[in-house]
């Protein structure tokens, strides 16, 4: 009985100590923020972005108004010089799912658990939602080569635009950009191809390089990853047969002698961590987060 007494005013000690210090919450109680614990005190944002040169941050800036037109016509990406930057895909998800008040973005193809990908204007990045057009922020993954590509370069490009190889880019997460595409047929071409550029493109062209060795065994193919821009002059100064962007080609590009195929259809998603509460954003939101004008996670608004 004694110990029974003892026990209540145990817990009639620690459920009042529970009440004065808040630990009986779940930290997010009277908040309107939809964002960690709805607090007053600063949550600094942490922009990431990628590297220049990259196609995914120039489809992104270009798509979320970050990068504008100055007084003589002139592109300017305004991307905040606070920005954190990131040299691929696997370090922007790295970084983000490492800083609980980061946001970055990435192709929604490579997401991951790791991090939390927020809905765009209440519409959320899916493969279907992009491809009905739903979601705005979006891109073409291309190709390209210099002139007539060599014959076993052309038997691969004929494979990842085949039923087969759109097959494989669907079964990646990304979206088919050849409707009613052919069965494939290899030419048995040997020999050894070098495909190089973007970071974002390199895992899906991964797995087309590694299907299409399977009915080609004769073929080698090197991958190298880097970005969109680097991979538009290794392909230009024949360094590699095959370029590889997550953008559309620069004017100077095509002037260069390249030409490009859409081989998939990707999203851009806007990623944060996993402890972020917050869904949704707007286009407005993330351009006033990316320039800068908004830095704390207090003031962003949906």
């Amino acid at each position: 009985m004694r110990k029974s007494k003892l026990l209540a005013v145990a817990m009639s000690v620690m459920c009042a100590a529970a009440l004065m210090t808040g630990c009986g919450s779940n930290g997010n109680a009277g908040s309107d923020t939809g964002s960690f614990s709805g607090g007053s005190a600063s949550q600094p944002i942490s922009v990431v972005s990628r590297e220049d040169g990259s196609g995914t941050r120039g489809a992104f800036v270009e798509l979320t108004g970050v990068e504008e037109k100055d007084a003589d016509g002139n592109k300017v990406d305004n991307t905040t010089s606070n920005a954190i930057i990131s040299n691929s895909t696997e370090i922007m998800m790295t970084t983000v799912s490492g800083d609980e008040y980061a946001i970055g973005y990435s192709s929604t193809g490579s997401l991951n658990d790791t991090v939390k990908a927020l809905n765009v204007e209440g519409v959320e990045p899916t493969a279907a939602n992009i491809k009905d057009g739903k979601y705005s922020l979006s891109r073409p993954f291309n190709i390209a080569t210099k002139g007539t590509p060599g014959k076993l370069a052309q038997d691969f490009i004929d494979y990842i635009m085949s039923k087969d190889g759109q097959k494989v880019v669907e079964d990646n997460g990304y979206i088919a950009s050849v409707d009613n595409a052919k069965a494939f047929k290899t030419a048995g071409e040997s020999g050894k191809l070098v495909v190089a550029g973007s970071s974002s493109v390199t895992p899906v062209m991964e797995k087309l390089a590694e299907a299409y060795k399977k009915v080609n065994t004769k073929a080698e193919i090197e991958i190298q990853e880097s970005d969109s821009t680097t991979g538009m002059t290794a392909a230009a100064d024949g360094t590699c047969d095959i370029g590889m962007a997550s953008r559309e080609l620069e004017d100077s590009e095509k002037d260069k002698g390249l030409t490009s195929q859409a081989i998939a259809l990707d999203g851009i998603a806007v990623i944060v961590n996993t402890q972020n509460d917050r869904t949704d954003i707007s286009t407005d939101m993330v351009k006033k987060i990316f320039t800068g004008e908004v830095t704390d996670w207090n003031d962003v608004t949906e």
